[in-house]
């Protein structure tokens, strides 16, 4: 694997472990919408001054002529939606059981493949789904399988259903391939007047406290916009791109220890079996078996 692809991929997951313990702070003085917003305000900027750097801005305006209304939808699912959603989720569980949910996405992903990008239902698919969703199931029950007793049903069908909005916006992106950046300024730019109607909306346009500003800008910065510029710029780099994205699943052990010493968030043995479940799930789908095939 190229020396500094690996390093700028180790660089984007030590960014994503410490998110979590940011959205659950942040989380404790404001509300999903609104670190949402400063989120999306803070990653807007720092793709707009890449999109200028890299003279991108005429494409950006050129896409925006030609797809209107492709990226309107895009925006809408992410990061609107799917962030919305997750940081509710967030708000209403432990930190660590919102991130491990928030991993079914792979999952997801595989099984909209299916019918969206003509790819095959397989054996593995199958395993792979059942090792996720038993782990979703640990999760949500905090291990009391028996008696199916869910601790928090909404929480657990947030954390979960969020995955679907990212996986939606993935295979639509899958189907229309443009300039990465450029699409993500574009989706982050055109979220920001939604996000803001719905604050009006919803009266949450109100002082925030300069912890919480911080906090969005935080998140703003390290879990999408800085984080997504490496990520791509590493994945463009590497020859190997499965061997680094599996990279990404060193984040939520690390996560766990943070929002244990920072947050004061008590790790479930439940919510580490559950995340074991899940991962194993998303990696088992990705495994080469001897006759295994690009649908598979």
């Amino acid at each position: 694997m190229n020396r500094t692809s690996l390093i700028l991929a180790l660089a984007v997951v030590l960014m994503w472990s410490t998110v979590a313990t940011a959205f659950k702070l942040t989380l404790d003085l404001i509300s999903p919408l609104q670190m949402l917003w400063i989120a999306v305000a803070t990653s807007s900027t720092i793709l707009l001054i890449a999109t200028v750097l890299q003279k991108k801005l005429p494409l950006a305006c050129q896409y925006l002529r030609q797809s209107g209304g492709y990226f309107l939808l895009l925006a809408l699912l992410n990061p609107t939606l799917y962030y919305l959603i997750l940081f509710a989720a967030y708000d209403r569980l432990p930190a660590q059981q919102a991130q491990a949910l928030n991993y079914t996405w792979a999952v997801v992903l595989s099984i909209m493949a299916v019918p969206f990008l003509g790819q095959t239902f397989t054996l593995k698919k199958l395993i792979s789904i059942i090792l996720a969703y038993s782990g979703v199931i640990v999760i949500a029950t905090q291990g009391n399988l028996l008696a199916l007793d869910f601790k928090n049903p909404l929480g657990v069908a947030l954390g979960v259903g969020s995955s679907v909005f990212f996986a939606s916006y993935w295979i639509l992106t899958t189907r229309k391939p443009r300039d990465a950046v450029v699409s993500l300024l574009l989706c982050f730019g055109l979220s920001l007047p939604m996000l803001s109607v719905l604050l009006v909306i919803q009266g949450e346009v109100t002082a925030i406290p300069w912890q919480a500003v911080a906090g969005g800008i935080y998140i703003g910065a390290f879990e999408m916009g800085f984080a997504f510029l490496l990520w791509m710029q590493a994945m463009r780099m590497t020859d190997n791109t499965a061997q680094l994205s599996n990279l990404v699943y060193l984040s939520p052990p690390l996560s766990l220890i943070l929002l244990s010493t920072l947050a004061d968030e008590p790790v479930m043995v439940s919510t580490i079996i559950g995340l074991v479940l899940i991962i194993s799930g998303v990696l088992f789908q990705q495994l080469k078996g001897k006759s295994s095939s690009a649908t598979d």
